[in-house]
């Protein structure tokens, strides 16, 4: 389920009207939240089988969505034309598709199923690519405010206002979660867990503090629970300044795991503090218990989907501002939510 042959080598010729392929995002907060499409397009058809085209990265995501039949490896990177190779993948897709879905609102996203000579594309009409769609619908960002309802709308019919919208739900395999834990050398009963989150691929205005990150963890680490600290290997020197501060108490694991092996170990943890990123969207979508820290970005436009989720906003004049940096250099919205109220909320 890791390539374009796992998606089409079972399809028969007529099979082509129950498959559908998704261009998917290419960020896993958004491909988290694109679940919910998944969930939708399947309440309308339970037989459909549903081929997702993402970056390689991320199609370990897709294998924990029950719905997907198979992952295919866009092989161009985030913001990358490659139109020769677009059009390359788009006639390796010919003959196995009647329909397709595009998610992101980008023109280069438009291309691959256009030269796949797919028989109904349907996407939003942004960045003058209408004439790549056969279906190109208005979005009407005052009705559909948040990002997950705009995904759910495009499975239905247009007008129809705000979508019933399914929350997100990731399988996690405990044989693959045993190998996990035995890999980075866990062994035995674990004590309850709190996971860090502490990074923001968009930039520190998504960035709670470092020392409000290791107070949290000192009074966990008090109560005879574990850390473990999430991220990439971007986030990893972060991670050694929390781990630092709470004297080396924590299990960094930024940079050590796999995005499935993530996902394995964040489903373990009793709580989850984390910024407003992909790692989020993760942990809301595996049912944790969430506290979640809001600065320059909107918790009413990419909220953490889950019941189980506490945000954290100041709701200051200034925010959200959506900048990487805060442009007024004081980054209040985020120095001033105090790691004692979150200390408070976890319990």
């Amino acid at each position: 389920m890791t390539n374009l042959e796992a998606g089409l080598e079972h399809q028969a010729a007529d099979s082509l009207d129950e498959a559908i392929l998704v261009v998917g995002p290419s960020w896993v907060g958004d491909l988290v939240m694109a679940q919910s499409f998944f969930i939708a397009l399947k309440q309308q058809q339970p037989d459909v089988d549903i081929d997702v085209l993402a970056p390689a990265w991320l199609i370990p995501l897709l294998a924990r969505m029950p719905q997907i039949r198979a992952g295919i490896e866009n092989p161009l990177k985030h913001g990358q034309l490659g139109l020769g190779d677009r059009r390359r993948l788009g006639k390796k897709l010919r003959g196995h598709y009647r329909r397709a879905y595009l998610l992101p609102n980008s023109f280069k996203s438009a291309l691959i199923p256009f030269w796949a000579g797919i028989d109904q594309r349907i996407g939003y009409g942004a960045e003058l690519r209408s004439g790549l769609l056969t279906e190109s619908r208005m979005l009407d960002k005052k009705v559909l405010t948040r990002t997950v309802e705009r995904f759910v709308a495009l499975a239905h019919v247009p007008g129809e206002g705000v979508p019933e919208i399914a929350l997100p739900r990731l399988e996690v395999n405990p044989t693959e979660q045993q190998a996990t834990l035995k890999k980075l050398g866990f062994s035995g009963e674990l004590p309850p867990v709190l996971a860090l989150c502490p990074g923001a691929e968009y930039g520190p205005a998504k960035r709670w503090p470092v020392a409000h990150f290791a107070q949290v963890a000192r009074d966990k680490l008090a109560q005879g629970w574990q850390v473990w600290i999430f991220g990439s290997a971007k986030d990893r020197p972060v991670a050694e300044q929390i781990n630092d501060l709470v004297g080396d108490q924590c299990q960094n694991l930024a940079g050590s795991t796999t995005l499935a092996e993530a996902c394995d170990l964040l489903a373990l943890a009793e709580a989850v503090v984390t910024n407003d990123s992909g790692l989020m969207h993760v942990a809301a979508a595996l049912g944790r218990r969430l506290f979640c820290l809001f600065g320059s970005s909107d918790p009413t436009f990419t909220p953490p989907l889950s019941d189980s989720a506490q945000v954290f906003s100041l709701d200051l004049p200034c925010s959200p501002c959506f900048e990487r940096e805060c442009p007024l250099e004081h980054l209040r919205c985020l120095n001033d939510l105090l790691p004692e109220q979150v200390s408070a909320a976890i319990g």
